[in-house]
Formats: structure tokens, C-alpha cells, sequence
């Protein structure tokens, strides 16, 4: 790396705090260039340009190119940003380490030195994705969940343990602590870094392997979620090359009415966006409504941004973040350096300055946000609470018997299909546990779950679930018997503040007990519904319904025996366990009986926006910072007790089915072969409009017929002790297996099916029967025959799952062929060496006759790639179809990653060479 040719003479001294530090200055630019108007999320690229410049990634003109952005030209000349440090949970951070772990080990067999392959920044993980809800409804369900945790996930731990000693910059937060993006936010973000090397201040960046580590945008850093594999190379020192995005302004003015939430605000602008189409875009915050709203609410705003597609979802820096971060713990010379940096660098949030400019802007007034839930199967899907009762009735009939209208993932609805009628629901009566026989409904609530770091940061949604509570308590209700009910706090600090408002016991009179210190319910790890109500549903077909505060409600995601999905919050949440139904009008019905056997409606037990702001600052103490986070690091006797390798490289066991060497390095050349087209593929799967990493990605249970569960089988894995998908994510051979299994997914080249399946079409099959995906292409790649996957529009929306490139990658696929992606897919698919094609504008595979059953070739890009070159269409021959498909290799970088078969091994070859 080259000295910074400092171009623009940006470099200068900033004295704060009786020290001085050198900042990079943007109005070192004023006089050629107007970056004063720039919006705040560009200001802060534009620093880590003029501030990396000359570190082989980044040039003058790079610097020129941000300075002279067009606000409404379509996105096309790319910078590389050098994030400051990467953010991790336990699914997705496990095979981070595993690929680490393998690249010691291929280092060696390049003839380097291994400890080259350590982090350069700062990397943290947090443990919160592995702890589920088998017990709830006890005083005792955290402690028997966390030791059904470690039983669970031992190996996994002993692993992360062993990559903490292991790698220098690498720091994990053991199990049962917090959510990571509320540890982020209440704990780990700094807003402005200090290198102490050099003595320089920059603003503090992220990226994360989670989608949602766009919530630290609410505190002014910015940040978003990228996969696994692009977040290694951030680790090794590689920049993420990116376009300069356009920004869309999002005016905020008013103030929340009484009885409106944090939580129907982030889904009011949710449906706002997701209208508007903010899909590779920044969204940024400005008006005299963001000087208004808390940090904790802008922080649920920001933590929903992959819900409505944007990159990130970003407040400036004002006089509330420095509030937060004083009232969270951040030493006071932090906090002074922050505010003097902003105010410096132009980067502070001032209403009454000259707005900036911005690609486009939309309004709100937050006066007329009203309550409200979204469902049944998308975030975006916002109901107001006073239609809630009508549109589920609406919603319902897609899922009853001999239902009409369908619009499943990888189904396109039928639009000229007569609306059902209303439909009748079915009951059946269960015998419970507890010795009470219930009657169970179509639309009965099931689970009922306040977690997700969404609403669980945020104290005056988790507070109002509390205070509704004790009023309901009061009253006589109690949570329908047939409801499981959790609550999973985002961190310490929420039990700590729940407790002295005196609220914990009236939680859990109607059965929200703490369940674990995880993210549980909204990732899918609800556990198992009690054996006797999944067992009616199933035998019943019954259609049950969740109700969580998360901010996932794909289908299939939130419980096997589930079918429909709302989000609301944690009021909501509660009033939902009372009603044990959807079919309840929550404004105008009775919500339950009293003890006296009068009806009790829920504006009889909402809390008073004015009793909730009280309790919120009676109750929240900036020391419960303080404790909970004094030894974040130092995890409880269970992580400490556990056994743990040493050394540099990791001693891999060929007997574990929790961590397998990553395959991805075996037989690996020092020079990158040259890439070829694609010829006689066949298709894998024909999906359609919506498929998300949900439904691509493992995740969950796994099932004991498919190929994961035969695997485990054959490996001496009991079923019972089979865990979940995302708790074997460091052992590749079972997320093969799982790709594509997701049992929601439907398979268009095997119709009237649903789950991971598909038809084989080698040459020694038959074509007519139905096989699972990963049997299909254990054959193909036997054969030697290359792969496609057709995909609809928005492909790979959803969370950032690596395995959802990797998976794909493995499976033998070469290349995926849709209508449009989502961001971050896109870019995994290119990171593992897949490519991403688009059909022509205004073509998808029906229009142009394809039936999944032809034969592809793929030809056209492999010379200009090899060429160094960026290709920009290719032809596609299917049978007798031929058209031209758009290349989405978006930038030379992501060229440069494709060459080599990837981006880990690009980044590889490139440390070994040096």
C-alpha cells in the first residue's frame, strides 16, 4: 500500500478533548466541487475516500467521481469503500471462521505463511442465533434454554472460542448476552473511530453477515448487511467495490399520535418505500420530525431498511445521538469527540440548515401513523389494525381447502379466478397438558413471540407490552391456553429496566416469560408447538397464525406448523395472546372477559402514550449500561468451561458434523484458470416471482426424510440430536442438502409440488419423477452436466445468507437467469463464482416459452471476461428459444472475483502473491 497522495490537501488537525488528531477534511473540496449539500451518507463515503486514497483501490479520480455525484443519474461509476470494522452473529459468522480457518490451511499449500490470514479490522461476533424456544411459560425457561443450548451447539462454541484465540482483531460476545445488532447499537458502535497508530479520526462504518446491521444506521454509522464471503475480505483488508448510489431523501415533520407505536411507524414506512422502490439505493432521514424522534425509534427505522430493500437507512448525526450515547455508557471523550467531529466535517444534523440534495425525496407527518400489524407472509404488507380482522378474513382464503387465488413463492397468482366466499373456519378440540380442552380454530393465534432486536432495543414498545400487561393482569385475562408465548430481550439492559417498572411478574402472569438472550422466534427458532396443538393442526390442516415483533414473516420461516405470519408490536403481541385469534376485531371487540365476566375491550388496557414516556424514564438508568456490558467478553461458566484447541491452525476433526473444512480452496491453482461458457446445462429449478434466501437458504428444522436428515443418519446423528440448519452452517455437506429444501418453495418444473424438489432430466433418468434437489444434482454433477436456475422478480430478496450463494454454488449451478435481484444475493452469487443474468426487459421465462425442460447454452462472456473486459449481455440458446440475457457483473471488481472462481479466492491469491 502506497503512501495517501492526500490530492486534495484534505489532510488537517483537529483538536478535541486536549489532543490532536488528524481528520481528512471534506470542504477541503468546497472550492472545486459543492460536497457541502452532499447528503450525509455520501459525506461519510467521501471521507473514506479522500482518507484511503492510494491504497490500490482508491485514486483521485474515484474522489472526483463522489464529488461530482449526479443525484439523478443512474448509478454507474463505482468507488471501492473500506469499511472500519465487521459485525458477526453465530450462523453467519460460524462458516466466516470456518473459510478462515480453510485459508490458513490453503495458504500453507501455497507455500505462504498462514498467520497472514488474519483480520486487519476490528471483527466482533455476537452468539444469538443458536438459542431456541423449547421451553416457554416457566420461570425457568432461559436457564433450561441456555443448557439446551450448549448441549446443542458445543462444538460450534468450542470452535468460535478456539478462532477468538486464534485471530488477533477477532472478539466474540459468548451466548446468552443480547441480540447483536442491539449489543451493536448499545455497546459496540463507536460513531468515530480513533487509529491510535496514526492517530487519525474517521467515522466508524460497518458491514455486517447480517441484513439487519442496518440498525446502526439510527445512531449515524453507516453500515449494511453483505454475505459471509464479502464480509471475509473486509476482515483480510479487501475494499467492497460498490456504485455510488443514488439517495433518497425521507422528509419527517409531526409527531406519533397517541395510541400509534414505533413499530407501526417502521411499517408505515416500510409500505412507503416498497412502493416507492428504493431497491441498491441509500435512504436518509432529515426534518424537524427526526429532531423529535428518539434514537431507539430511528434505530427500528433503521434495522427494517432490508424489508423495504434499501442499502442502508441512515440518520445524521444530531444532539440525540450524542444523548444516547452518553445515556448508553460511551465515555464522555467519545461522546465530545463525535459532536465536534460532525460539527466539523459538516456531517451534523441541523433542521433549520439548507436541506441537501437528494435523487428524490418522499414526506411523512407523523401524525397520521395509526396502529398497525403487516402480514400474512411480508413485512411490506401493512394492515391498519382497525382492518386487520377484514383482511385477514381476505387473506385466509388462499389457505383453506380447494382455496382459489395462490401466490406462493415460485407460483404465480391466477388473477382471472372469482373471488371465495367468506370461509368457514374448521375446529377441532384438543386436549391440553394442563388437562383443559380447547377448541382450535382456523386463524388461532399459536405463537405469540415479542423478540427480534427490531422492537426488543427499543424501550417504549417493550415497556407499553409490559404496562399492557399489568392492566390486563389486573382485569382477570390470561393468554389463550393454545398460544405459545415467549419473550426474548434484545440485551441485559431490558430485563434490568422491565424490572424496576416492576413489570416482569405481569409479564409473565400471561406466560411472556424470558425464554433467552436471542433472536429465537424471528429467525425461525420458535421451537416446537406443544405435541398435542401441532398435532391437530397437521392432522386437522388447520390454518395457524403467529403474531412476533420481529421483522421476518416470509412463509415457512417461522414455524413448520404455520402457515400465516403477522408483525406488530409488542403490545400487539400481547393483546394477540389474550384474543388467541385473528379473526378478532381488536378495536371494536371484546379482547376477553374480566373476573366478573364483563367484557374487556383493548382500549381498556392500552397504556397512555404519557404513562408509557413516564415509565420509560422512571425505569431506564444509564447505569444498566453499564452493568450489563462492564464484561461483555467475558461470557458465563459454561463458555469458560469449555475445552478448546489452540494453535494457528485449526486441528479439524473428520468425524464432526458441526465443522467441516470448507471445500473451497481444495486443488486451488496459484493462477486463476480460464473461464469457459456454458454449454448442455440443464435446469434445476423454474422458480417464480418473491423466492427469497428464505426459501434458497437453509434454514430451521431438519427434516429426517430429506437429504440433510439421511446425511446426519449416516453419520451416526440420532434425530433427536439433529438441531437446526443454521446450527450446522459450518459444515457444508449438510447445507448442500438443504439448499433449495425450504418446504414453502415451489418448484415450477415439477408442478403440484411444494419443498425441495425437482425433476432430474440427465440422460440416464426419468423425466417424470420427482427427486429431492440436492439427489437431482448429485447426479447432474456425476454426469459432468452444468446448471441453471429461472427465477422471477426480486430474486434472493430477504436476509444476506452466504449459503444461499454457496449453497447454489455447490450444487453444481453455473448460472441464474431472472426477471430481477435484490441487492445483496446478487452480489453472494457473483462472490462464489455463480452468474447472475437477467431475462430481457419486459421478458420472464413464460413469455419467452420456456418450460425448464430445454437444454441451455450460455455463450458470450467468457472471451470479454477474459479479456478483461466487463461483458454486458450474453446469448442464451434454450431448445429452440435463443434471446440476449443482461450480465449483472456490475463492476470490474466483481469481474475481477468471477475470474478467479470467487471472491475468497481472489483474495487468497492476492496475499500469497504479496
Amino acid at each position: 500500500m502506497s503512501e495517501n497522495p492526500n490530492s486534495f490537501d484534505a489532510r488537517a488537525t483537529l483538536s478535541v478533548g486536549g489532543r490532536d488528531l488528524t481528520i481528512y477534511r471534506l470542504d477541503a473540496l468546497q472550492s472545486q466541487y459543492d460536497v457541502a449539500r452532499l447528503p450525509y451518507s455520501l459525506k461519510v463515503l467521501l471521507e473514506n475516500l479522500l482518507r484511503t486514497e492510494g491504497n490500490g483501490a482508491v485514486t483521485k479520480e474515484s474522489i472526483e467521481a463522489l464529488a461530482t455525484w449526479d443525484a439523478k443519474a443512474d448509478p454507474s461509476k463505482e468507488i471501492n469503500f473500506t469499511p472500519a470494522r465487521v459485525v458477526m452473529q453465530d450462523f453467519t459468522g460460524v462458516p466466516a471462521v470456518v473459510d478462515l480457518a480453510a485459508m490458513r490451511d490453503a495458504m500453507a499449500d501455497l507455500g505462504g505463511d498462514p498467520s497472514k490470514i488474519e483480520p486487519l479490522v476490528p471483527a466482533e461476533l455476537v452468539i444469538d442465533h443458536s438459542v431456541q424456544v423449547d421451553v416457554f411459560g416457566s420461570k425457568d425457561a432461559f436457564r433450561r434454554n441456555a443448557e439446551i443450548e450448549f448441549q446443542r451447539n458445543e462444538e460450534r462454541y468450542q470452535f468460535l472460542k478456539w478462532g477468538q484465540q486464534a485471530f488477533d482483531s477477532f472478539k466474540v460476545v459468548p451466548p446468552d448476552t443480547g441480540i447483536v445488532h442491539q449489543v451493536n447499537l448499545e455497546y459496540l458502535a463507536r460513531t468515530v473511530f480513533v487509529d491510535d497508530k496514526t492517530g487519525t479520526a474517521y467515522p466508524d462504518t460497518v458491514v455486517g453477515t447480517d441484513s439487519h446491521t442496518t440498525m446502526i444506521n439510527g445512531l449515524g454509522v453507516l453500515g449494511w448487511g453483505v454475505g459471509g464471503i464479502e464480509a471475509e475480505a473486509a476482515m483480510l483488508g479487501q475494499p467492497i467495490p460498490m456504485l455510488i448510489p443514488q439517495v433518497i431523501g425521507f422528509k419527517l415533520k409531526g409527531e406519533l399520535p397517541e395510541g400509534a407505536t414505533a413499530t407501526d411507524l417502521v411499517l408505515t414506512i416500510t409500505e412507503m418505500l416498497r412502493e416507492k422502490g428504493v431497491v441498491g439505493k441509500f435512504v436518509e432521514f432529515y426534518g424537524a420530525g427526526v429532531t423529535a424522534l428518539p434514537l431507539a425509534d430511528r434505530a427500528t427505522i433503521g434495522n427494517m431498511s432490508p424489508e423495504f430493500g434499501s442499502t442502508c437507512a441512515i440518520f445524521p448525526i444530531d444532539a440525540e445521538t450524542i444523548r444516547y450515547m452518553r445515556f448508553s455508557g460511551r465515555p464522555d471523550d467519545l461522546c465530545e469527540l463525535v459532536e465536534a467531529y460532525a460539527k466539523e466535517q459538516g456531517m451534523w444534523h441541523d433542521e433549520h440548515a439548507e436541506e441537501p440534495t437528494f435523487s428524490d425525496t418522499l414526506e411523512l407527518d407523523l401524525s397520521t401513523v395509526v396502529p398497525s400489524i403487516a402480514g400474512p407472509k411480508r413485512p411490506q404488507d401493512r394492515v391498519a389494525l382497525s382492518d386487520a380482522a377484514s383482511a385477514f378474513d381476505e387473506a385466509i382464503k388462499a389457505y383453506m381447502p380447494g382455496d382459489g387465488p395462490t401466490d406462493q413463492p415460485g407460483e404465480r397468482a391466477v388473477e382471472d379466478e372469482a373471488p371465495l366466499a367468506t370461509a368457514t373456519r374448521r375446529s377441532t378440540d384438543v386436549a391440553l397438558a394442563s388437562g383443559e380442552t380447547c377448541a382450535l380454530k382456523d386463524g388461532a393465534v399459536v405463537i405469540a413471540a415479542i423478540t427480534s432486536c427490531t422492537n426488543t432495543s427499543n424501550p417504549s414498545v417493550m415497556l407499553a407490552a409490559g404496562l399492557l400487561a399489568r392492566n390486563a393482569v389486573a382485569k382477570g385475562l390470561k393468554a389463550a391456553p393454545w398460544v405459545k408465548t415467549s419473550l426474548a430481550p434484545g440485551s441485559m439492559v431490558v430485563t434490568e429496566y422491565l424490572e424496576r417498572a416492576g413489570l416482569i411478574d405481569d409479564l409473565e402472569g400471561l406466560g411472556f416469560h424470558n425464554v433467552g438472550y436471542g433472536c429465537t422466534t424471528c429467525i425461525g427458532n420458535s421451537g416446537p408447538l406443544p405435541a398435542e396443538i401441532s398435532a391437530a393442526i397437521q392432522e386437522n390442516d388447520l390454518v395457524a397464525v403467529s403474531v412476533l415483533s420481529g421483522n421476518r414473516n416470509f412463509e415457512g420461516r417461522i414455524n413448520p406448523d404455520v402457515k400465516m405470519n403477522y408483525l406488530a408490536s409488542p403490545p400487539l403481541v400481547v393483546a394477540y395472546a389474550i384474543a388467541g385469534s385473528m379473526d378478532v376485531d381488536l378495536l371494536n371487540d371484546p379482547i376477553g372477559q374480566a373476573d366478573d365476566g364483563s367484557d374487556v375491550y383493548l382500549k381498556d388496557i392500552w397504556p397512555s402514550t404519557a404513562e408509557v414516556a413516564q415509565t420509560v424514564e422512571e425505569a431506564v438508568q444509564s447505569d444498566m449500561f453499564h452493568k450489563s456490558y462492564g464484561q461483555v467478553f467475558d461470557g458465563g461458566p459454561e463458555w469458560n468451561a469449555l475445552d478448546v484447541p489452540t494453535g494457528d491452525r485449526f486441528a479439524w476433526d473428520a468425524d464432526s458434523t458441526y465443522v467441516r473444512k470448507a471445500p473451497y480452496f481444495d486443488g486451488m491453482p496459484q493462477t486463476p484458470e480460464a473461464v469457459t461458457d456454458i454449454t448442455g446445462a440443464k435446469v434445476l429449478a423454474k422458480l417464480g416471482d418473491s423466492v427469497t434466501t428464505d426459501h434458497i437458504s437453509p434454514a430451521g428444522a431438519i427434516k429426517k426424510d430429506g437429504p440433510a436428515g439421511r446425511y446426519l443418519e449416516a453419520n451416526g446423528v440420532e434425530p433427536k440430536d439433529f438441531n437446526s440448519f443454521g446450527s450446522r452452517r459450518g459444515n457444508h455437506e449438510v447445507m448442500i442438502r438443504g439448499t433449495f429444501a425450504n418446504i414453502r418453495l415451489r418448484n415450477l418444473l415439477a408442478p403440484g409440488t411444494e419443498g425441495g424438489v425437482t425433476r432430474y432430466l440427465g440422460p440416464d433418468g426419468d423425466a417424470s419423477e420427482v427427486v429431492a434437489i440436492a439427489d437431482a444434482s448429485e447426479k447432474y454433477q456425476a454426469a459432468g452436466i452444468p446448471l441453471v436456475v429461472l427465477g422471477g422478480k426480486e430474486y434472493g430478496s430477504g436476509s444476506s445468507r452466504d449459503w444461499a450463494a454457496k449453497g447454489t454454488n455447490l450444487l453444481g449451478v453455473r448460472a441464474v437467469i431472472a426477471e430481477s435481484f435484490e441487492r445483496i444475493h446478487r452480489s453472494n452469487l457473483v462472490g462464489m463464482g455463480v452468474l447472475p443474468l437477467q431475462f430481457p426487459a419486459g421478458e420472464t421465462a413464460d413469455s419467452l416459452g420456456l418450460t425448464g425442460e430445454e437444454t441451455f447454452d450460455i455463450t458470450g462472456y467468457a472471451d470479454a471476461l477474459n479479456g478483461g473486459e466487463l461483458p454486458k449481455t450474453v446469448k442464451v440458446k434454450a431448445g429452440d428459444v435463443e434471446f440476449d440475457a443482461v450480465v449483472r457483473i456490475d463492476t470490474p471488481k466483481e469481474a475481477d472475483y468471477f475470474r478467479h472462481g470467487g471472491i475468497l479466492l481472489y483474495v487468497l491469491r492476492q496475499i500469497a502473491a504479496a
